[in-house]
């Protein structure tokens, strides 16, 4: 499923983190390791010490991540390159050169009481990737193979490809697949009969839970669960995943408003920050195998 896994790292504790579910998952799926530090504009001072400053910049950075993939086994490749603009474009450029099948990286600080705040790099990652992203935070524990993964969907091209991601995960792991659709309370306030409306929006979501169920089956996958929620979509997600225990959870990186749709601010943008489980988003371009 994956053969080359990229990690890129600044050292930081999160980034340690995102290193060690790298590890992980390239251990699972026998792939090669890409253990990459981006130099910003400017961090190597002058023209005569960028060498020397590029070498000093790439051991402190990748040393952490390299050894946890060394003291693993794994085969692992150490890079340092330098950015000429963006960060994540040089990632997702990188990405590209060397035929990443997943991107691996951390969710950056906290702002007010348990609210993590999701780092301008990995967001901007997220919603540019053609590739599957894994967001991790500082407190991550990612131990495969997995028992059971979560895969909400809306009906979208976008929830379709993250759910034919997950289901190959769940085959390829042994999980329990477990599908849920939430309709928003939010929606059924207003004019129409909210009983009539809660009742309609409920069958749509059962339709499109039922075509997962399906599909996974006829792949292989033992255990799967499908759940119609109420709520709002983002809390009922991460709740289900609380109660249920799931070890990652799969989405889409944007939903039925379609592709223009910023990924700052959706629900898939909300459950990255507030879960503490592994997040592999999906854009409906990536790659599936």
């Amino acid at each position: 499923m994956y053969d080359s896994i990229l990690v890129p790292t600044d050292g930081s504790d999160v980034a340690r983190a995102a290193a060690e579910t790298a590890v992980e998952l390239a251990g699972r799926f026998d792939a090669h390791l890409h253990v990459v530090h981006v130099l910003e504009p400017g961090e190597s001072s002058t023209a005569d010490e960028a060498d020397d400053g590029l070498a000093r910049s790439a051991e402190r950075a990748t040393s952490p991540a390299a050894e946890i993939a060394t003291d693993a086994g794994l085969d692992v490749s150490v890079t340092a390159v330098e950015s000429e603009g963006r960060i994540h474009r040089t990632i997702l450029d990188y990405a590209t050169e060397h035929a990443i099948d997943c991107i691996v990286m951390g969710t950056y600080g906290r702002t007010g009481v348990d609210r993590f705040v999701l780092g301008s790099v990995a967001e901007r990652t997220i919603r540019e990737s053609p590739v599957p992203v894994v967001t991790v935070h500082e407190g991550t524990i990612v131990d495969l193979p997995f028992d059971a993964i979560l895969v909400p969907t809306d009906g979208s091209d976008c929830a379709r490809a993250a759910a034919d991601h997950a289901i190959e995960l769940a085959r390829l792991t042994g999980a329990a697949l477990h599908t849920v659709h939430v309709v928003d309370a939010g929606v059924l306030h207003g004019g129409t009969d909210p009983a009539t409306l809660l009742e309609s929006l409920e069958d749509a979501g059962q339709r499109v839970l039922d075509a997962i169920v399906e599909r996974a089956t006829e792949a292989g996958v033992g255990t799967v669960e499908a759940s119609v929620l109420t709520g709002s979509p983002h809390g009922a997600i991460t709740e289900y995943a609380d109660e249920y225990g799931v070890d990652c959870i799969v989405m889409g990186t944007h939903g039925q408003t379609g592709l223009d749709q910023r990924f700052l601010g959706s629900v898939t943008e909300r459950v990255v920050r507030t879960s503490d489980l592994p997040v592999f988003t999906i854009s409906d371009g990536g790659p599936e195998e």
